[in-house]
């Protein structure tokens, strides 16, 4: 009898369980972007979608979008938290993690690019991120080095270089400082040039020409400037200035060059961040991953509208050539 009563209470157990809607991951990005130019952005959603995520169906996801005004990441931010997401995928630079981790210790993060998390005081260690936040570095410590190592070949005569930045974030600050040794070994003097808003592009040209006479220019990674890519680009044409970036959406603008990790795949990785923390891994136990490939992609036809020849050598150890 009492078996019997056994197997009918398991059994009405069993069919409680099987009628409980299983809970829909709430994920928050939020961007430092804008959402029409988001492209790597998709690059996360395509990663969702391997792992057999469909947005509107088993996960939902809250967009919001900075548009480039850094000023708005904090509310946006704050804004997620009180959605009450379960976790917030912080896109598009150090100026978006850094309003998510400010906003809460208590919901996950995930970052899919940041320069130094370590010596931005991101992350305790890449390796030991420590409290609710982990993710991908778009950086290696010998990278910016090699920037201007890129820009020195094809310009030999270049001395005098602009370091455009975007004025308020914190990761360009800091990678400018970690240049000035690379930059006095190589003989080039460094001068950094911080814009804030889409309308200082064309006064930061004027002055890259005027006071500083910019000889190569090395545009720090920022969304920014990802958003104002073919403004730049034409600027930088217009100018004559050799120029470099470390994601190839600008080379494909109409830079000269781009020198870095692929961003697309860095944002799908992310993905994997995601589903192991929605599956109960903590971030704090999560390291930080660093890229272990980078792109070098130049634009010859730009090269031939500012009248540069690309040293053979350079050429063929390019990853995608425009022409």
């Amino acid at each position: 009898m009492y078996w019997l009563l056994a197997v009918l209470l398991l059994a009405s157990f069993n069919l409680v369980d099987a009628q409980q809607p299983k809970k829909v991951p709430f994920i928050g990005v939020l961007y430092t972007g804008s959402g029409i130019s988001a492209a790597q952005v998709d690059g996360f959603r395509h990663g969702l979608r391997d792992l057999g995520y469909a947005e509107g169906k088993n996960i939902t996801i809250e967009y919001r979008f900075a548009e480039g005004k850094l000023e708005r990441l904090p509310d946006l931010a704050a804004e997620l938290v009180r959605l009450k997401v379960d976790l917030i995928v912080a896109a598009g630079g150090t100026p978006a993690i850094l309003a998510a981790k400010n906003a809460t210790s208590a919901i996950p993060i995930v970052f899919p690019t940041v320069g130094d998390p370590v010596a931005l005081g991101i992350v305790a260690s890449l390796a030991r991120p420590g409290g609710n936040i982990t993710g991908l570095t778009i950086r290696v410590p010998e990278f910016s080095g090699k920037q201007l190592e890129l820009l020195r070949e094809v310009v030999p005569r270049a001395r005098r270089v602009a370091v455009l930045g975007q004025e308020a974030n914190t990761a360009n600050a800091l990678t400018f400082e970690e240049m000035q040794p690379v930059a006095s070994a190589f003989g080039l003097e460094l001068h950094h040039i911080k814009v804030q808003r889409s309308n200082d592009l064309e006064d930061a040209f004027s002055k890259m020409m005027g006071t500083v006479r910019a000889t190569a220019l090395l545009i720090q990674a920022a969304s920014f400037f990802n958003d104002n890519r073919k403004r730049i680009a034409d600027l930088a044409t217009r100018s004559r200035l050799p120029s470099i970036y470390d994601a190839k959406e600008l080379a494909e603008a109409g830079i000269l060059m781009s020198y870095g990790a692929d961003r697309s795949y860095l944002y799908r990785r992310s993905a994997i961040f995601v589903d192991k923390i929605l599956k109960g891994a903590k971030p704090a136990d999560l390291p930080v991953e660093q890229p272990t490939k980078f792109e070098l992609v130049i634009n010859l036809k730009t090269a031939k509208r500012i009248g540069l020849t690309i040293p053979p050598n350079v050429l063929a150890r390019a990853d995608k050539v425009i022409k």
